[in-house]
């Protein structure tokens, strides 16, 4: 059955893979991000299936955007908030800190929370975050950016809690990737373990379709997540 689609941040990298290959499946997808022109490239592929709208998620536009995709597809069965933006901050430098918040605390919430509201008042829905691993410890690398991805999984489990206590079909899965090839990694030679593209976003729509509230991408990263809560702290600061 064919299911209506939006991907924020679907201009490159993850966001980009997943539109492709839902659409490939036949699924209509509205796609989101801030180059006209790459979204434009992407309809291309799939003219009569993906319909776009150009926003920048620290703007003041994110919902009226979502709402005039939402027409032109029809409705909304599944969202998917993959916008996000990080740098290395050795140097605690307030630019990057300041574009990392505004990018993955302020742009994900009124997005993730406006969603969440839309299925309610519908009764059914599916919102997905791309997350990453490094919420699961604090990073001397990029402070903010650790603090920001665990800020968007705590909400996620917040939101998961409550669809629960809503009784309401509102399934939250929230996608926790390692090192994915893509112009986000920015790990250098510390990089492992670095996952496809296509094979990462093949691995995030499965988790979704099975209505995982958690996944980590590629699957082993499971084991460095682990690895990083258990550790003490005072082992961990040599490593973060």
């Amino acid at each position: 059955m064919s299911k209506k689609i939006i991907i924020v941040g679907a201009s490159s990298g993850i966001g980009e893979a997943m539109a492709l290959q839902y659409a490939a499946i036949g699924h209509k997808v509205g796609i989101t991000g801030r180059r006209t022109a790459l979204l434009q490239n992407i309809k291309m592929q799939f003219p009569s299936l993906i319909e776009y709208e150009c926003f920048d998620v620290t703007g003041d536009e994110n919902i009226q955007k979502l709402e005039m995709l939402i027409s032109k597809l029809g409705g909304l069965d599944l969202i998917v908030i993959s916008a996000g933006w990080g740098r290395p901050s050795e140097t605690l430098n307030w630019d990057i800190d300041k574009k990392i918040t505004t990018t993955n605390v302020n742009g994900f919430i009124e997005i993730a929370n406006w969603s969440f509201n839309y299925f309610v008042k519908q009764g059914h829905g599916k919102i997905a975050a791309i997350s990453s691993v490094a919420a699961n410890r604090g990073s001397s690398y990029s402070p903010a950016y650790a603090a920001s991805k665990a800020f968007e999984s705590i909400y996620c489990e917040g939101l998961s809690i409550k669809a629960r206590k809503l009784k309401k079909e509102i399934y939250i899965t929230c996608i926790e990737p390692g090192f994915v090839n893509t112009d986000m990694a920015h790990g250098g030679d510390k990089m492992f373990w670095i996952a496809p593209v296509e094979k990462a976003s093949r691995q995030i729509i499965k988790a979704i379709e099975k209505k995982k509230r958690k996944v980590y991408i590629t699957k082993r990263w499971w084991l460095i997540a682990k690895l990083m809560r258990l550790l003490p702290y005072w082992i961990y600061r040599k490593l973060g």
